[in-house]
C-alpha cells in the first residue's frame, strides 16, 4: 500500500476540529477528502493557492477516512466536500471539485 502525500493545506483532526475551525476568528473552508478520491487530489493545488492568496479565510484539510467522528458529524457523503464554517457554524457546502475561478467566485459571494 503506498503512502499518502501530506495534504496541500495544514490538516486538522477529530480531536483539533474545534480548536482549528469551530473557535476560529477567521472563516474557515475545510476541505473533507480521501486518499482513494482522485477530485480530491485534484483539488489540492487550487485549496493550496487558495489557502496561500486569502488572508481573510483559512483552509483546512480533513481526512474523512481516518477522521471518521467529524465527517459524521457534519453528514459528509460525497469526496471532496467544502464546507465553509463562519463564527463556529457551518454556512455553506460545496461538493465536488472545481476550478480554482469558480471557487474564488463562489466564496466571494460567501465571505
Amino acid at each position: 500500500m503506498q503512502s499518502t502525500p501530506a495534504p496541500a493545506v495544514p490538516a486538522t483532526t477529530d480531536d483539533r476540529f474545534v480548536a482549528d475551525v469551530l473557535e476560529s476568528d477567521l472563516p474557515v473552508l475545510v476541505d473533507f477528502w480521501a486518499p482513494w478520491c482522485p477530485p480530491c487530489r485534484a483539488m489540492r493545488p487550487v485549496l493550496a493557492a487558495i489557502d496561500a492568496e486569502h488572508d481573510e479565510l483559512r483552509v483546512v484539510s480533513l481526512n474523512a477516512d481516518e477522521q471518521q467522528a467529524t465527517a459524521i458529524r457534519y453528514r459528509i457523503l460525497s469526496m471532496p466536500t467544502l464546507m465553509l464554517f463562519r463564527g463556529g457554524e457551518p454556512v455553506a457546502t460545496l461538493v465536488g471539485s472545481r476550478p480554482k475561478a469558480r471557487l474564488e467566485r463562489e466564496l466571494s459571494e460567501l465571505l
